[in-house]
């Protein structure tokens, strides 16, 4: 008769599950990686709040995705677009699965944006524009790109869970 000895801390520190959560959540011990999470969540999330429960002048849930499906997004896209800031902005700002967070939020300046363009570069200071321009958007996009490529750092729950590398 065989008998299989169970290892009770086999859970995600085994197999191909680790090894994905050690690459996701896998950060250093940089306080530049800290800073940069937590400032782009804060700048982040009032976004997400004025879509989400229209704080900050913002229509809500029910008028932002109004307003995308208006413009030909999916719901279903407005919805993960509502979520990056929102939520995204929160898991930036502990620490929590900071790359996928970040990756959101770079999806969503991207799009913003590819949408911003024709009003020029620069945002509409003296009011004499369209609209706003994109630098913010180019700003947000380093900022968010830099953290998917290197990770959460010093300060973080990433860096705290026993599955990733430091």
């Amino acid at each position: 008769m065989t008998s299989v000895a169970l290892d009770p801390h086999a859970g995600i520190n085994a197999g191909p599950f680790r090894r994905i959560a050690a690459s996701i959540l896998s950060t250093d011990s940089s306080r530049t990686l800290t800073f940069l999470r937590i400032v782009l969540g804060l700048v982040m999330l009032p976004h997400g709040l004025q879509k989400t429960i229209g704080w900050f002048g913002g229509p809500g849930y029910a008028g932002t995705m109004g307003f995308f499906t208006s413009i030909g997004i999916p719901a279903f896209l407005g919805f993960l677009a509502i979520a990056a800031e929102s939520a995204g902005a929160i898991a930036l700002i502990a620490g929590v699965g900071t790359r996928i967070a970040a990756l959101g939020i770079l999806t969503n300046m991207i799009v913003a944006a590819l949408m911003h363009r024709a009003n020029g570069f620069f945002m509409n200071w003296s009011g004499q524009q369209a609209g706003e321009g994109f630098e913010y958007h180019i700003l947000a996009i380093a900022i968010a790109l830099i953290l998917v490529v290197r990770g959460a750092g010093r300060w973080s729950v990433d860096r705290a869970l026993p599955v990733s590398n430091h």
